[in-house]
């Protein structure tokens, strides 16, 4: 079972429906006791940093998500989901995030004919040999919403980048979190596989954050 974290940050569905496609159960939830017991956890999300951090404080999922992830169960965090295991984003001066990750969420810089949000298909650059990734061509072309972009502190478990007016940190991988900065599953054929390669992921995958 794989549980998919529900904290009314929306995005949960489409991400329901992809899984599915995959034959994959998932379930949406936000009972500790249920995202503990689950092989897989996804955290979804869209919207603010600092409402979305409020609203996983409000139902004590900030801690849920911290054990969850040390007790080794494999971790996918996706677009706002990526952004809240790190520390914090300039979206939400002052708000901290999980801490799980080490690195900050910056805004994309302004720049001529660059439009803010960044929304649509950039193609991936592959670094080191992430496991979402297998069987990913270098170049798949992926899609993104957002206005924010991750700048890890270490770049050694950034796993694929992308461009859009500054290198952004498109997905990272340690021990046994995963995170996207785009949609795996509005992302076509490629996103689908990258879903199926972390519902796929070995008890042999596992290991400390």
């Amino acid at each position: 079972m794989i549980a998919i974290i529900d904290y009314d940050a929306g995005n949960l569905k489409s991400v329901q429906k992809a899984l599915a496609f995959l034959g994959e159960e998932s379930q949406a939830t936000r009972s500790p006791r249920e995202i503990l017991a689950a092989d897989k956890i996804i955290l979804p999300g869209v919207g603010a940093f600092g409402e979305s951090m409020d609203q996983l404080k409000k139902y004590g999922l900030d801690k849920v998500i911290k054990e969850a992830a040390a007790q080794g169960t494999p971790f996918l965090g996706i677009c706002l989901g990526l952004q809240l295991l790190f520390e914090g984003s300039d979206e939400s001066s002052g708000v901290e995030g999980l801490h799980i990750l080490e690195g900050r969420i910056r805004r994309i810089p302004d720049a001529p004919g660059l439009k803010i949000p960044h929304i649509g298909w950039n193609s991936l650059h592959l670094e080191g040999q992430g496991r979402l990734f297998a069987g990913i061509p270098e170049g798949a072309f992926v899609y993104f919403v957002h206005s924010y972009y991750l700048k890890a502190a270490d770049e050694a478990i950034v796993k694929a980048s992308t461009e859009y007016g500054v290198k952004i940190h498109a997905s990272v991988e340690q021990g046994n979190v995963f995170a996207c900065q785009f949609h795996p599953e509005k992302s076509s054929g490629v996103g689908l596989k990258i879903l199926e390669n972390f519902a796929r992921l070995s008890p042999e995958a596992q290991g400390q954050a």
